[in-house]
């Protein structure tokens, strides 16, 4: 999908509108001209469905949108600006009549609108660009000698472009479908925006020193284990995962108990695995901004400066997050506290209650320890502690 910047010839949106810009995450180039290679045309027309039929200020006027509209969805969609080329198809058109019907019914406003179209370009251009370089590329090459990647790859993706999409639908239907579920159990509508998170950070020790000793497949293949083994056990232990820096995943999670399980087993697997540095885990619990997937606010950043100044092979978390543990019972206040419960209880089952039940040890699942007080920068004087399993020092 390619696309038309305004009429005005320069190719410039008014610096006065962010919603225009590109994003880190997807740049806009906007030096883009429609291939005219005859496969990458036949790809092209097999991927969308059609042909090229519209320039853009055609797709635009039989959409009934404004050309300065059509250019700010497609800049959000992260499409490359064509000038007047005809590249564009009917799926391109019935994508601006959709967002700007949305908008005209007053479903979304016009922001928000772009704000999806930003969303669902970055997203999507991630995965594609992924399935191209890591999938495909794999899979197109040439089966028998003579062959060229070229005359395997039309085929093949004419077989697996329905199954694909298929699954992709599946996927999205059933993320919506949890977060939707996560949102409409908010205690207020002010929590559906704002809400309260346990937000984490794992991040490889000495990284920067490992990208000059191994080559450049070595590290890719330590970060993709990396990456998939977070992913794996934060998906599994009821996190989610907000996004990967390569050394570095962000992940999420309703309540501090979820949250001090997967910090744990984060570190137990990198542990186990001698091909990988040693893994610091920070975690903070509180108020947390979410837009388009990602999480802000002082929470995250002070789970970030936590990550940053923790040991090796371990887990600090903050204040709030050690009291949310002892408030839910997954945590004891002190060790003298649980150490108290348990000689309180061996002694009642030793003297007998006259036919009651013996008051049960109380079973915490992990153990807190204060560490120094310190200055962290931005953040004031904060009190880390030391996470760990009941029994472990």
């Amino acid at each position: 999908m390619t696309v038309d910047d305004t009429t005005s010839g320069d190719g410039a949106e008014p610096p006065s509108d962010p919603s225009v810009h590109a994003t880190p995450h997807h740049e806009v180039d906007h030096t883009a001209e429609p291939t005219d290679d005859p496969l990458a045309i036949r790809l092209e027309a097999l991927i969308l469905g059609a042909d090229r039929r519209y320039t853009p200020f055609q797709a635009a006027r039989t959409a009934g949108v404004s050309m300065d509209l059509a250019s700010r969805f497609w800049r959000a969609m992260g499409f490359a600006d064509i000038g007047q080329a005809k590249a564009l198809t009917e799926a391109d058109v019935l994508a601006l009549r959709r967002l700007s019907g949305l908008v005209e019914a007053g479903l979304l406003s016009e922001p928000m609108a772009i704000q999806v179209a930003r969303s669902t370009g970055q997203t999507t251009a991630r995965l594609a660009e992924w399935q191209i370089d890591s999938f495909l590329e794999g899979l197109t090459e040439p089966p028998e000698p003579g062959m060229t990647r070229t005359e395997v790859t039309y085929p093949l993706v004419e077989l697996l472009l329905p199954e694909l999409e298929e699954f992709l639908v599946y996927v999205w239907r059933r993320q919506l479908a949890a977060a939707t579920g996560r949102v409409v159990q908010a205690a207020d509508d002010d929590e559906m925006v704002d809400r309260r998170l346990a937000v984490g950070f794992a991040d490889l020790v000495g990284f920067t020193r490992l990208t000059r000793r191994l080559e450049e497949e070595e590290l890719g293949e330590l970060v993709e284990s990396f990456e998939t083994t977070c992913a794996d056990l934060v998906a599994a232990h009821g996190g989610r995962l907000i996004k990967t820096l390569g050394d570095e995943v962000l992940f999420a999670a309703d309540d501090a108990g979820t949250a001090a399980e997967i910090a744990l087993r984060l570190v137990e697997a990198m542990a186990l695995d001698e091909t990988m540095p040693a893994l610091r885990v920070g975690i903070a619990f509180g108020t947390v901004t979410t837009r388009m997937g990602d999480v802000f606010g002082t929470t995250v950043n002070l789970a970030s400066r936590l990550t940053s100044i923790a040991p090796k092979d371990a887990v600090l978390v903050d204040g709030a997050f050690a009291e949310e543990l002892t408030r839910t019972g997954d945590a004891p206040v002190s060790e003298a506290r649980a150490a108290e419960d348990a000689a309180a209880a061996a002694r009642a089952e030793k003297e007998g209650t006259d036919g009651e039940e013996p008051r049960p040890v109380p079973k915490y699942r992990y153990g807190l320890q204060p560490m120094w007080q310190r200055p962290v920068r931005g953040l004031g004087v904060v009190e880390p502690w030391l996470l760990a399993r009941r029994g472990q020092s």
